[in-house]
């Protein structure tokens, strides 16, 4: 029997341990996208303890929670910190097979020194373990370090001042704290609070009176942002829309909205046609501005009435969508291309749509950069083992998996880091594996360079270019 979660820990050969601890182990971090908040490197937080540390904000172990029964108070309620790590202990100890289970136990050997698995009767020892090396200056910054992270590019609104990106700057801060442009507010024109979010908008100096004044608009402060180092954007799409209107159209739509303040005479086409005329423009802004753009697609958001009603949205009550994907993101990719598609990667919630996206990022190639349209990582429920063999296995089957961008953590918390060490352990395994089985040739040299570029050098080169 193997130990518990040792130094092999999903290392399953001879060819996966070289690979890990020759290769991958020591290769520093970008994480490119991510929910942090940059205020907390900024003020370099500092934590009153472990609880503070992984349940203020982490709806993934708030979901788990809730699905073993623990009652909202031990959750985001008015429990003490301790019971609710106790509570969330309780959970662990028999999460099995949950990717929580390895992240929670490798963020304890990483952060803390803590070997043992947490469990109701370990959970007071480990609670104080860890708040005492808390409490003696691992802070967000000193966590950043541990982790050997070189970049993070936070995900941030086009209002937003970013005072703290550029105060990291000034200062000279190590790490380079990037900031993402998402605009997703400006292009929900179905949402309740579009007009008011449009009007904020326009607060930046462009007076706002129709489709053309707002795209200027948002071109400006994609322009302040990539005066603040910004490379990458993203949007959270559960698809990539493609409904074709006249700008004449797209114009009667806005101004139905902005000017009479009606939401509800817009038809699925209209809201469809005006998503797809501003994605299609912004697209063309990147562009020309070399950046990257990421697309989520495939999550059905904030399910639960009544617990959006009490915590507002990202606090676990989100699902997979089951959207047909490829005519559309066909004809959108196709017309972005026509004029200028920018280095594009997609995500998908749902793992039916892999194929499609392995095979959409074929129809899209060009020598300017390596698989220019990349089908992005195993992403949020697909974001635990079975799901980043899958995705790297269908990745393979269908492109150059040498050229993949890699890991991200998608994540809200510091501790986080470890699941780019998780997916790194994951796929020395893979090849591992293949070599051991015959499939591939044993040639360390080449599958160590090819570890080392999906684990770093990847994304470093193609957010470059």
């Amino acid at each position: 029997m193997k130990k518990f979660m040792d130094k092999d820990f999903l290392l399953e050969t001879k060819t996966a341990k070289t690979l890990f601890h020759k290769y991958a182990k020591e290769m520093p971090i970008f994480d490119y996208h991510c929910h942090v908040n940059v205020a907390e490197i900024k003020e370099d937080k500092a934590y009153k303890n472990i609880t503070e540390l992984w349940l203020s904000g982490d709806h993934y172990k708030w979901r788990a929670m809730r699905l073993f029964g623990i009652d909202e108070e031990f959750i985001t309620g008015n429990k003490s910190d301790f019971e609710k790590f106790y509570a969330y202990a309780s959970v662990i100890e028999v999460a099995i097979g949950n990717p929580l289970y390895h992240w929670t136990h490798l963020e304890l050997q990483r952060f803390f020194n803590i070997n043992e698995p947490l469990t109701r009767k370990s959970a007071k020892s480990i609670y104080e373990k860890a708040n005492k090396i808390l409490n003696n200056g691992l802070t967000t910054r000193q966590l950043i370090k541990v982790s050997n992270v070189t970049k993070i590019c936070s995900t941030d609104d086009p209002i937003d001042d970013l005072e703290n990106h550029k105060s990291l700057i000034k200062e000279g801060y190590e790490v380079s704290v990037m900031p993402t442009f998402r605009p997703d507010k400006a292009i929900n024109i179905e949402n309740a609070d579009f007009v008011s979010y449009i009007n904020k908008l326009a607060a930046f100096g462009t007076d706002i009176t129709d489709v053309k004044s707002m795209l200027k608009a948002l071109e400006g402060r994609l322009d302040y942002f990539v005066l603040t180092g910004c490379k990458i954007t993203d949007h959270s799409i559960s698809y990539v829309p493609y409904v074709e209107l006249s700008y004449d159209m797209v114009e009667e739509v806005f101004k139905k909205v902005y000017n009479d303040k009606n939401t509800a005479e817009l038809t699925a086409n209209e809201v469809e046609g005006y998503k797809t005329f501003v994605l299609s423009e912004l697209m063309d802004m990147y562009a020309k501005r070399g950046m990257t753009v990421q697309l989520h697609m495939g999550a059905t958001r904030n399910n639960n009435t009544n617990m959006f009603n009490k915590l507002g949205p990202d606090a676990g009550f989100d699902a997979i969508d089951d959207n047909q994907i490829a005519v559309k993101l066909s004809k959108f990719l196709d017309k972005c291309n026509q004029r200028q598609l920018p280095k594009t990667i997609i995500y998908t919630l749902n793992p039916k749509d892999n194929y499609v996206l392995g095979t959409m990022m074929g129809n899209f190639a060009s020598s300017e950069v390596a698989s220019k349209v990349q089908f992005g990582a195993a992403w949020w429920f697909n974001d635990n083992k079975d799901g980043m063999i899958t995705q790297l296995t269908d990745f393979a089957n269908l492109g150059v998996i040498a050229k993949f961008v890699g890991m991200l953590t998608d994540s809200r918390s510091f501790t986080s880091y470890v699941r780019h060490e998780y997916f790194r352990r994951i796929l020395c395994n893979l090849f591992g594996n293949w070599v051991e089985n015959g499939e591939i040739a044993n040639n360390e040299e080449v599958l160590g360079a090819i570890v080392q570029d999906i684990s770093y050098n990847n994304i470093i080169e193609y957010i470059k270019k």
